[in-house]
């Protein structure tokens, strides 16, 4: 059986990377309001759900693809994008809820909304994208040299890089396993102390 640990550092704004991250998470926001300005927009006049394959196939298309490769690598796209698909999925399973439940709500759920026009988003690697070598992560070229020291004792799964106010929290997401239990056997041993109560 595997587990996740997560192991977490800090960016300031003093760090040498940190206008190039901060630059990042600033594009994962313009893709993800621009993604979910399309899905609203099918959603509220068609009455359908974009969802996330035809979301990543429409994003790709001449025209409409100028946030998604502005983005660092295609694979960080579409982490953002499934993240979104996430939001979304989450909003139909309360709507369900909500019908049958009404007393559990102060009111009807709402979609997902925009993100702030000067914020930040989440910007997600994979394990396809950076690797551990001599207890570092290295990231692609597109991240300048930018390397991660990391104490980390199991495998990589996806680095999360969540922006906050005047820095940025590094999750180092990585899957150990967990060793199993002994059964128990009903064979139990007790040391009588001797004293009186």
């Amino acid at each position: 059986m595997m587990a996740n640990r997560v192991e977490r550092h800090m960016i300031f704004a003093t760090h040498p990377y940190y206008p190039m991250l901060d630059e990042y998470c600033f594009r994962s926001k313009n893709l993800y309001n621009f993604a979910n300005y399309q899905v609203r927009q099918t959603f509220f006049q068609h009455g359908t759900y974009l969802s996330y394959n035809k979301l990543d196939k429409l994003l790709k298309t001449e025209g409409m693809d100028t946030d998604y490769r502005a983005m660092p690598m295609a694979q960080c796209a579409q982490q953002t994008l499934r993240m979104l698909h996430q939001n979304w999925q989450s909003f139909f399973k309360s709507m369900k809820d909500w019908a049958k439940n009404k007393d559990k709500y102060t009111g009807r759920p709402k979609p997902p909304k925009y993100l702030k026009k000067d914020g930040r988003y989440v910007l997600v690697l994979t394990n396809q994208s950076c690797k551990v070598v001599d207890e570092q992560i290295t990231f692609p070229a597109c991240f300048q040299g930018f390397r991660l020291k990391t104490n980390m004792k199991g495998k990589l799964q996806q680095v999360r890089f969540v922006p906050k106010h005047r820095h940025i929290i590094v999750e180092v997401v990585y899957k150990i396993p967990i060793p199993t239990q002994k059964q128990d056997n009903n064979r139990y041993i007790s040391i009588d102390l001797g004293l009186d109560n």
